[in-house]
């Protein structure tokens, strides 16, 4: 299979693949900078100067830690990286410095899989079992204060911060196949934001906070999985309409994590074939 790491531009349309490579790579996120992206293959993070005259990925050294899933991204200094590691056979969340050093362990539980980070730096957002299903937790950086937000009403994953930190994105098939939804910070105000046929997993509110980027499957997918004909769709949390701006061969390890370029005119993605 190949990998295809790409940048959209949304006034134009514009495709640009920055890299090709036979590896799996998965989760872009884009740098606080916008010069470069995080990917993850293989259980390790990679870096790609998307502009270099030949891109490349070029290892982040994550200590003892080389089995990550795809769940990472950055805080929003730019500084620290959260990834998650596979320990004692459970996903477990762990930061590092951008530039590579000894993970430093966050969440005591596992299950937990990184999604967010708010925009002061105070919290994280994660997806994490604890009783019965998955569902939406936040604590502090440093793992302490850890709060439920939502119940055990379905399958909820993929939290992802509005740029003001009003609003915790996420998806959840507790109305049925998974659509959109969002929830303070706090854990009130519940709302339900997509009710359509396809399937839709991993919202990102652009930093622009006027459109919520998000992975939508064909009408009866069961979870999140890779290897299906997809589409990235934006929709307006006002006005709740969305077009779809791309297909592609692709789902799990398309956009599982923030992918937004910090300036919002533009995101990344991973597609296949």
């Amino acid at each position: 299979m190949t990998s295809y790491l790409e940048i959209y531009t949304l006034a134009t349309g514009e495709r640009q693949v920055v890299l090709e490579t036979e590896d799996h790579i998965e989760a872009p996120n884009f740098t606080r900078d916008g010069a470069a992206l995080i990917v993850n293959g293989g259980g390790r993070l990679y870096r790609v100067t998307w502009d270099a005259e030949v891109p490349a990925l070029s290892p982040i050294d994550t200590g003892f830690a080389t089995a990550l899933n795809n769940d990472h991204g950055l805080s929003p200094d730019g500084r620290t990286l959260a990834i998650s590691h596979k320990t004692d056979g459970e996903s477990c969340i762990y930061t590092l410095p951008l530039e590579g050093g000894t993970p430093v362990r966050v969440t005591e539980k596992t299950p937990s899989y990184w999604h967010g980070w708010s925009p002061d730096g105070a919290q994280i957002a994660y997806t994490a079992k604890r009783e019965g299903s998955f569902s939406i937790h936040v604590s502090a950086v440093d793992g302490s204060g850890e709060t439920r937000l939502t119940g055990e009403e379905g399958h909820d994953d993929g939290p992802d911060y509005t740029r003001d930190g009003a609003w915790i994105w996420f998806n959840s098939d507790r109305s049925g196949a998974a659509q959109l939804w969002r929830v303070r910070p706090d854990g009130t105000d519940l709302q339900q934001m997509t009710r359509e046929s396809s399937v839709n997993w991993f919202p990102h509110p652009s930093p622009t906070e006027d459109h919520v980027l998000y992975l939508a499957y064909p009408e009866g997918t069961t979870g999140h999985p890779p290897g299906k004909d997809v589409a990235l769709k934006l929709l307006d949390p006002e006005s709740g309409e969305s077009r779809e701006l791309v297909r592609l061969y692709g789902g799990q390890g398309t956009i599982n994590v923030p992918c937004w370029h910090p300036d919002g005119r533009r995101f990344a993605f991973v597609r296949y074939a």
